[in-house]
């Protein structure tokens, strides 16, 4: 069975990361940008971060430049910006596309698990994804979903019930 182990991904500073590495926590994957309406997420994301690393959950952030151009930065960028107005310390991607024939591996498997409105295709800028510590996709959230609406849920995942 497909798992969050079974692929990998560069950071912002151009390292591969295999997601192996986080087997055994809780992960939320969402697709970022640095000049959207919901940009203010990164703040919640952060937060979340901070609260439950050390029970065991990841927020990992993959730009995306895909949703009105709104991600137009490099990595060097990117980094800078997410550390200076948000204070980030979780794991940020190099940017990928979420959607379409170069969608990164990853993104054509979290849509395979769970669909949304659109069915197949990620909708919008910071599309969340929760996963349980044994890799597999729990549920999917829209962009409008709030970072600390999700508390509920990631405690349960961390926990070990699905959400």
């Amino acid at each position: 069975m497909t798992s969050l182990k079974d692929f990998s991904a560069t950071t912002l500073d151009g390292q591969p990361v295999d997601l192996s590495a986080y087997a055994g926590q809780v992960v939320l994957v969402v697709n970022t940008a640095s000049e959207c309406g919901f940009t203010g997420q990164y703040e919640g994301l952060q937060q979340l971060h901070e609260r439950y690393a050390d029970q065991g959950l990841v927020v990992l952030g993959f730009p995306c430049d895909q949703f009105g151009g709104q991600e137009p930065g490099d990595e060097a960028q990117i980094g800078a910006f997410c550390q200076k107005n948000y204070g980030v310390t979780f794991p940020m991607m190099s940017k990928i596309e979420v959607n379409g024939d170069d969608a990164h591996p990853l993104y054509q498997w979290l849509k395979s698990e769970k669909g949304g409105l659109l069915g197949g295709k990620i909708k919008w800028n910071f599309t969340k994804y929760l996963l349980g510590r044994d890799g597999q996709v729990i549920d999917r959230y829209a962009p409008t979903t709030k970072p600390e609406k999700m508390t509920g849920d990631i405690e349960k995942a961390l926990a070990g019930s699905k959400a």
